[in-house]
């Protein structure tokens, strides 16, 4: 068998996780939840072996077990502590997005790992995407040449029957809001495409249609890139009757490029000035529309983390990509609450400082 493995949280996002642990051989040895149903439906849909330990205290897990590798998937507000426990215990960490609502929590992570020589990688799973790949591939070969600006367009919905499933969802203190939960996912792969460094940030935000939610369900941003392009981020739940798409547009001087689909996977555009590849080869083969958003990308994902646990390298995706996203959208947060731009870097910022913000 693979590395030995445990999950902690087994609510919906949890079967790619164990999934893509499956398809990547590891020996799942432990999972824990609060939900002792949560933990038997798992079980049960992945004909997993009756032998597997279940817990419904992480700390008695890390007592108790000894995993090579823990995925914490539980409410968005407990990834960070949970996380600290286990890197304090020795164990390599995957993170669900976000990786925290706290800019020194997440801080705290990245030290914490160092110091103890730990791998912690955040889980965008979206940079695995063979369409966003190769995006990434004409970024790096300097296809576009000038980047000029780039835009990233998350218009889903989500209902009332969403947030009654987990109390947790749209509060403040334990998710944030649409820009936190759903569309991290877009804003991380805008911010990585136009080169990571930000100089200032203006955003608004509103909750339009989610009165019994104490966040965003709807949020704009401009951002100015070090590099000098731009960027734009419009996140919404609002959009009548269900999910309409996830894109990403790049801007060059010798390149446009569109990426969209329920999450990224299609190519739509693909436009450069050096003509070396076929367009509409490039769109056959790099687009696979996934049966929902949560995509393709979970497997790959793992196997990276997996290997650079192995290799003892650094992972694809970072704790510290991982910050930068919150701190992208924590900018946004701020910027719209004060109604001026925000300069980054950002240093203490937490979406429990917005608290009553919509009220």
């Amino acid at each position: 068998m693979g590395l030995k493995y445990a999950l902690v949280g087994c609510g919906k996002i949890s079967s790619n996780h164990i999934a893509a642990a499956l398809a990547n051989n590891l020996e799942i040895i432990a999972l824990c939840d609060v939900n002792l149903g949560s933990m038997a439906a798992a079980i049960s849909k992945f004909n997993l072996s009756a032998e597997i330990h279940q817990y419904s205290d992480h700390q008695e897990l890390i007592n108790i077990e000894q995993p090579d590798l823990v995925a914490i998937c539980t409410q968005n507000g407990k990834h960070g502590s949970i996380a600290l426990d286990f890197i304090d215990a020795g164990c390599n960490v995957i993170i669900e997005k976000p990786m925290t609502l706290s800019l020194a929590e997440a801080d705290e992570i990245i030290i914490r790992a160092k110091q103890k020589k730990v791998k912690v990688s955040v889980c965008h799973q979206n940079r695995f995407n063979q369409s966003v790949i190769k995006i990434r591939e004409a970024i790096e070969q300097n296809r576009f040449g000038k980047l000029f600006y780039g835009t990233a367009h998350i218009r889903w919905n989500r209902g009332s029957e969403y947030y009654a499933g987990s109390k947790w969802r749209g509060t403040w203190e334990h998710d944030g809001g649409a820009l936190m939960n759903q569309c991290i996912h877009n804003i991380d792969l805008l911010r990585w495409m136009m080169g990571d460094e930000i100089i200032e940030v203006v955003g608004m935000t509103d909750n339009l249609n989610h009165s019994y939610i104490e966040a965003e369900d709807f949020g704009i941003a401009l951002i100015r890139f070090a590099n000098g392009s731009y960027g734009i981020v419009e996140g919404t739940t609002v959009i009548y009757p269900k999910n309409l798409e996830e894109t990403l547009y790049l801007f060059g001087e010798k390149g446009t490029v569109k990426a969209g689909g329920q999450s990224v996977n299609i190519i739509e555009e693909w436009q450069f000035a050096d003509a070396c590849d076929d367009t509409l080869e490039v769109k056959e083969k790099f687009s696979k529309n996934p049966p929902n958003v949560d995509g393709y990308g979970h497997s790959p994902y793992y196997a990276d983390v997996i290997e650079a646990i192995k290799m003892n390298r650094e992972p694809s995706i970072t704790a510290e990509d991982g910050r930068r996203a919150v701190e992208l959208i924590l900018a946004i947060y701020q910027s719209a609450a004060e109604g001026r731009s925000v300069r980054l870097p950002l240093e203490k910022c937490s979406t429990k400082d917005f608290k009553g913000r919509f009220k």
